[in-house]
């Protein structure tokens, strides 16, 4: 289990290129990372807030951008992916989930060409939102890819890999930032923009070669296709019998939904359905609601405002323990379940926040002009400290685990339309976080002025993380996803999902109604 990528004993045929192609795919969340920690280095350049402002001089003697115009900036990107995450689910039923990545990150290349061209704030919003919708598109249908083609035993690892690949954009973002911040020309901010081509270039040439999951081909009523899909993954002869048993559940499933009629997007409120898709909602919106992106949007700016004199630095620093605390998420997430990641990553991620908290409002103060006054810079370090334990718990808990959860709990018959839901929640949540933070933080007229006192927030929301954790999120380790689905047909007590075993498959139940196997009907002839 976990990270030594050790197949367990009596799996038939090779792992190791699902694990490849679903660590590959999950390069799309570099796009995700690099976009989201570019524009809070971005912000603070003196060069960007001089060509771009219309707004009024700061005591360091730049032109600054307002309030209003630093959370339009930022918060354009997560309406753009919003829009984008609501039109990923047709365009991966109607185009394929891996023809629908290649379109989706040439959505993502033409916001960039625009952010890379412009010298004011129009054109430069106009690509912020393009990227978004790119990144949106992106976000909601690479987990669908990944869980629809890992080994179950492996599926958290694979799926988890999606948020360590988003750690990594960050961090990448985070070092060409600090090598340009300081060039007094354009290429301060177009150079870390431009670089995002080769991050969407290298995710179309890959799914140019990487096959479609065979899930989709059963979707689409491609037996044969299916076959070969699955055969290339598990590196075994399409006539092998464990293809032909895992199709067989596969098919069997699909049948079974498809029995009940065609899915819409009001299938995904009814029974059980609403249940899951809240849980994922939930899950998604609460993963912003931690305050991580805080972190990442305005944390430069918010360092550098707290008195320190090398705030880029920082950032580096922060972004660095981001991706490191990834790994052991990885590890833990089919080592110990679902469950108790998510609950105990939410408990430190509740303590380290309150502690910021109170040593940022009890160290500082403010003068008449507004500027931060630290009265005891040794807090203040102790304050960034625990901001790292916070990213260390989020990044080892419920930055991965939200996208492996939300990736599996739903049937295939609207999984793609569910995620899509899913991850616009997420996205939703992020804009408003975007937006709002400016007006929160800030001071001046019209604004909140909490500083550190945001951190209470933040806190309180992890708190609610906690009971949402124990009394809504099932244990799905080990599980496939068409036996997840006789997990919340059988349990209606997330607290009573450990430990269930499933009893009946839905090869079975299609057995019982005497439906003859399209796929064994095809064994049979070959033989």
């Amino acid at each position: 289990m976990g990270l030594s990528l050790k197949k367990p004993e009596g799996v038939p045929g090779k792992s190791w290129p699902a694990i490849v192609i679903g660590l590959f795919v999950a390069f799309g969340g570099v796009l995700f990372g690099y976009d989201t920690g570019t524009i809070g280095g971005i912000l603070a350049m003196p060069y960007w807030q001089d060509l771009f402002s219309t707004g009024y001089r700061n005591p360091e003697h730049h032109l600054d951008v307002t309030a209003s115009q630093s959370a339009t900036i930022v918060s354009i990107l997560s309406a753009g992916t919003f829009f984008g995450a609501l039109g990923a689910a047709p365009l991966a039923d109607w185009a394929g989930r891996r023809l629908g990545l290649i379109l989706s990150s040439f959505v993502f290349i033409f916001g960039v060409i625009l952010q890379t061209a412009a010298v004011s704030i129009p054109l430069f919003l106009a690509g912020r939102f393009f990227a978004g919708l790119g990144v949106g598109l992106i976000s909601a249908t690479i987990p669908l890819y990944q869980s629809e083609t890992a080994p179950k035993w492996i599926r958290g690892v694979i799926v988890g890999s999606y948020q360590l690949a988003i750690t990594i954009g960050l961090l990448l973002a985070s070092i060409v930032n600090n090598a340009t911040h300081n060039m007094q020309n354009t290429g301060c901010y177009r150079i870390p923009i431009a670089v995002q081509f080769a991050w969407a270039i290298i995710l179309i040439v890959g799914m140019i070669i990487l096959p479609e999951t065979p899930r989709f081909h059963i979707k689409r009523d491609n037996l044969p296709a299916a076959t070969r899909s699955l055969a290339i993954l598990r590196r075994l002869e399409q006539n092998h019998p464990a293809i032909i048993e895992e199709l067989s559940e596969i098919q069997a499933n699909h049948e079974f939904e498809k029995s009940l009629g065609k899915a819409t997007y009001l299938d995904c409120l009814k029974g059980n359905l609403l249940k899951r898709l809240l849980t994922g909602c939930f899950l998604q919106s609460l993963q912003q609601l931690t305050g991580i992106n805080f972190i990442f949007y305005y944390g430069t700016q918010f360092f550098k405002n707290s008195g320190f004199s090398d705030s880029f630095l920082i950032s580096l620093i922060t972004n660095l323990v981001n991706v490191v605390s990834t790994l052991p998420g990885l590890y833990a997430i089919d080592k110990w379940g679902r469950r108790p990641v998510l609950l105990w990553g939410a408990v430190g991620m509740c303590v380290c926040q309150f502690i910021v908290a109170i040593l940022g409002t009890t160290t500082t103060s403010q003068d008449a002009s507004g500027m931060i006054i630290v009265h005891n810079l040794a807090a203040q370090k102790a304050a960034i400290a625990f901001i790292c334990f916070y990213i260390f718990f989020f990044a080892a808990s419920w930055g991965p685990v939200a996208w492996v959860v939300t990736g599996e709990i739903f049937p295939l018959k609207v999984r793609a339309k569910s995620l899509s839901i899913t991850t616009a929640s997420n996205w939703l949540l992020n804009w408003a976080i975007a937006y709002s933070t400016p007006y929160l933080v800030n001071y001046g007229p019209g604004n909140a002025n909490l500083q550190s006192k945001i951190f209470f927030v933040w806190g309180g929301c992890c708190f609610i993380c906690i009971a949402f954790v124990y009394f809504m999120i099932y244990e799905t380790k080990g599980l496939t996803l068409e036996q997840v689905d006789e997990l919340y047909e059988e349990v209606s007590d997330a607290r009573k999902s450990i430990g269930w075993v499933p009893t009946i498959t839905f090869r079975e139940i299609r057995e019982e109604k005497k439906v003859r196997d399209p796929v064994v009907d095809i064994t049979e002839e070959a033989a």
